[in-house]
């Protein structure tokens, strides 16, 4: 079993958390979650705090605990603080823009990208810094990762969308005879 999930897990004083019916559900003041549990872990909330076990004792249950008692984690917090992404574009004439809840993209192709903003996602855009927030740490990390998946940053130039801190290893390219 888990280290971490031998552990009761603290709620902050801003969020509560209630479990019925196979169903974690967090509240606090940056927003709700829910997820559900799986049938091999048991999620109860006491005076210490959360605390994630196994039902049973099979091989499954045991590696899911580490898992729930995690998700418990993220969830807490991303209702408490929130999550945030910064990605970076690099290029001439790479550029993005929000308008309303769609992110438009230039990325060299002969179309511009257009997509769909999730909702709960609040994405701001800068020159050439786009900001992702949100509660859900999955769907911030979701968002960011498929739009870094349109143009991800080539080893030659160093072109392409990244992360904030995100290190490009650059490769030297041809030389001259």
């Amino acid at each position: 079993m888990s280290r971490l999930a031998k552990r009761p897990i603290a709620i902050p004083s801003k969020a509560e958390i209630t479990v019925s019916e196979g169903m974690i559900r967090v509240k606090g003041p940056k927003g709700t979650l829910e997820k559900a549990t799986h049938r091999l872990v048991s999620v109860e909330v006491g005076a210490e705090g959360v605390q994630v076990a196994v039902r049973g004792a099979s091989l499954e249950g045991r590696a899911l605990v580490g898992t729930y008692a995690s998700h418990v984690r993220n969830m807490l917090a991303g209702v408490t603080e929130g999550y945030t992404k910064k990605l970076l574009v690099e290029g001439v004439g790479y550029k993005w823009d929000v308008q309303g809840n769609k992110l438009n993209l230039s990325l060299g192709f002969s179309h511009p990208v257009v997509m769909e903003i999730p909702a709960g996602l609040a994405v701001k855009s800068e020159k050439s810094a786009l900001t992702i927030e949100g509660h859900d740490k999955e769907m911030v990390g979701q968002f960011a990762a498929n739009v870094r998946a349109l143009k991800k940053p080539e080893p030659y130039k160093g072109k392409g969308i990244r992360y904030d801190g995100e290190v490009i290893r650059r490769k030297q390219g041809k030389k001259a005879a």
